[in-house]
């Protein structure tokens, strides 16, 4: 007979054995989307009479095809591990409750979608039957439903004409201010263009000047150079008669 120790030991390992297996990841990660669908499903049947129903039915639909895809794959890796389950740790027993997990998930999401395709279906036949009926009271405020609703779209096409008419008078203003802008910039083309060439002319001006200037230096220093220094001093002397009898010209 097994000592009270010796089954907690067992039970420990189990437990150790558990959490390193892949399964029970998957497995919890798969009962969280279960028991999130059921919920779902159960606010989706509240929800049933309102607008938000059909979206709600696709998005529950959606959920249990994602839920019965992994469960297949959890399914094909139990296949797996049951051709050869001394490999894997496991034995006959391990295997069988696992298969039935699965089968057991796999009929729960299954009758949830069923029962909401079911409803959907109704849904669209009750609606085709509501389009078959002959106008009634209903209909007729429906219809003058839709006739206000014409006299909105015919308002709000008015003040989207008006819109796009001030738009067009923005873009004509817009288009003037770039054309006065284009010809101020001509303007200014031409101007540079005339300012070029006088700077051009003054340049050759500058340049014959300078050559003329060095002309006549060049005579001065070959004529100083032939007077010798008593011409210079000459010269400095006539220069300087020369000054004061100008000076005497001004202040006189």
């Amino acid at each position: 007979m097994m000592s009270a120790r010796d089954s907690g030991d067992r039970i420990r390992h189990e437990n150790l054995t558990a959490a390193q297996d892949p399964f029970y990841l998957v497995k919890e990660e798969i009962q969280g989307l279960v028991d999130s669908v059921q919920k779902n499903f159960k606010d989706w049947e509240q929800l049933s009479a309102t607008l938000e129903s059909p979206q709600a039915a696709k998005d529950i639909i959606a959920e249990c095809d994602s839920i019965e895809w992994q469960v297949d794959e959890l399914d094909k890796a139990i296949a797996v591990a049951e051709r050869d389950p001394a490999r894997y740790g496991l034995d006959n027993a391990e295997i069988s409750q696992r298969k039935r997990w699965t089968l057991s998930t796999r009929n729960q999401i299954s009758t949830i979608k069923k029962a909401v395709q079911v409803s959907q279906s109704n849904g669209a036949t009750i609606q085709v039957e509501m389009m078959r009926m002959p106008m009634n009271h209903s209909a007729q405020k429906m219809g003058l439903a839709s006739s206000h609703d014409e006299d909105f779209y015919v308002t709000e096409s008015d003040r989207q004409a008006l819109l796009m008419k001030e738009q067009d008078h923005d873009l004509d203003e817009l288009s003037a201010t770039v054309e006065r802008l284009g010809d101020v910039g001509l303007t200014i083309h031409d101007e540079l263009i005339s300012q070029d060439l006088i700077i051009n002319d003054l340049g050759r001006e500058m340049d014959n000047t300078s050559n003329r200037l060095d002309f006549v230096q060049k005579k001065v220093a070959h004529v100083i150079k032939r007077a010798g220094a008593k011409g210079q001093i000459m010269m400095i002397i006539f220069l300087v008669i020369l000054l004061l009898v100008l000076i005497l010209l001004v202040f006189s």
